[in-house]
């Protein structure tokens, strides 16, 4: 019943300015394998959102990546997903429970999986932050995934990577007319786009944001930045489920 009060509240909002379940711009093919966290998440064997491993059997990406009675599962160690690739079918879903479909807040889900990656190959988790802290304005950080490279294009089957900028924070929440701090932006020549959501922004082999929104039908020159969800300031409620451990934390 919440998820569905969710997406009714979630539908609506996505003829607005925002748009979320966002593909690669202006960005080149990464090195096969050199991100071996990422996954493709998916519905009905489609590619729907990207992801991260965080460990061998949790997966991080966005919220709203998850549709009310649709399963999803992920696929791991893939660069092609033309190609034959582990899969891996979702035991339980964690969404924050905080999470306004409405405004995208605290827009972070927790994938936990039937079985682990351990003895996959070309499959590694990646580090997020130990503490809660801000990604300094000026940071060079990478954002990567499958989705769409431009506006009006194609997803695209092999995983496309670009470089960002972090920018201030409160310079973010002004563009945006967003008053929640529990977010990462970024701007950059490329960026994000449909296909995306639930990504990580990489800034020093590490984690610290997940794809979360941009502005609605302008990949290619968005006049605002990138809003990712800051990975730091969920740290408790991670660690309770990464540990086997529901509560409702901030």
């Amino acid at each position: 019943m919440i998820f569905s009060l969710l997406l009714l509240a979630l539908l609506p909002h996505l003829t607005l300015a925002a748009y979320v379940n966002v593909g690669i711009v202006n960005g080149t093919e990464a090195k096969a394998h050199s991100r071996p966290y990422m996954v493709s998440v998916q519905r009905g064997g489609r590619h729907i959102c990207g992801g991260f491993l965080v460990s061998e059997r949790f997966v991080m990406t966005a919220a709203h990546c998850y549709t009310d009675g649709h399963k999803l599962t992920v696929v791991v160690g893939a660069h092609d997903l033309s190609k034959s690739s582990a899969r891996r079918v979702v035991k339980s879903y964690n969404i924050h429970p905080r999470y306004d479909a409405k405004n995208f807040l605290n827009d972070i889900m927790i994938l936990e999986l039937i079985g682990t990656t351990q003895m996959v190959k070309n499959v590694k988790s990646i580090s997020i932050p130990n503490k809660e802290k801000d990604t300094k304005a000026g940071s060079k950080c990478s954002v990567a995934g499958w989705g769409k490279q431009t506006t009006n294009g194609s997803p695209t089957d092999r995983l496309m990577e670009v470089d960002v900028t972090v920018i201030d924070t409160k310079e973010c929440q002004k563009k945006w007319k967003e008053k929640s701090s529990r977010i990462v932006c970024a701007l950059g020549p490329g960026g994000f786009c449909q296909g995306d959501s639930g990504g990580p922004l990489v800034c020093e082999d590490t984690a610290v944001g997940v794809v979360s929104f941009n502005e609605k039908n302008n990949c290619d020159k968005p006049t605002r930045p990138n809003v990712y969800t800051k990975i730091s300031s969920f740290l408790p409620w991670i660690k309770t489920i990464l540990k086997g451990v529901k509560q409702d934390l901030d």
